[in-house]
């Protein structure tokens, strides 16, 4: 589980580096084609999308400074109270995260078919796994 966590704070960091630029067209790039837009889909696509993901950005960023910075302390002090509210917590920012998800389709239908929009989240998967493959082999060669 730790090690879910780091990757994904390694990832989220990375987005948002010196890179980010670059990584950002490469998801843009991906997803366009993974999902096969046209040009009108795109340009009513992205809009939508990036909103979507401006949204996500904060809330990861809320979530990691309000659970996981206590998380990655000394939990030992926590008492039961503290502990229940930290729970509560990431259910809340678990039902905005679905809320959010629930939105950006919501946005997305009349904007790209249905099947498109199933599609978008294995191409979301596809980019994280293709990213983290890449963060992999760049440590492997630094390592050597």
């Amino acid at each position: 589980m730790k090690n879910i966590l780091l990757i994904a704070l390694l990832f989220t960091s990375a987005v948002y580096s010196q890179g980010g630029d670059r990584i950002k067209a490469f998801k843009t790039a991906h997803i366009t084609n993974a999902l096969d837009l046209t040009s009108a889909e795109a340009e009513k696509f992205w809009p939508v999308y990036n909103a979507h993901e401006k949204k996500m950005t904060a809330l990861r960023r809320r979530e990691r400074k309000e659970i996981f910075q206590i998380i990655r302390g000394n939990m030992d002090g926590l008492t039961e109270k503290e502990a229940d509210d930290l729970i509560e917590k990431g259910i809340q920012f678990k039902t905005t995260e679905l809320q959010y998800f629930k939105d950006l389709v919501q946005n997305l239908r009349g904007v790209i078919p249905s099947k498109k929009i199933v599609r978008l989240r294995k191409a979301e998967e596809e980019f994280k796994r293709i990213l983290l493959e890449r963060m992999r082999n760049r440590q492997k060669k630094r390592d050597k």
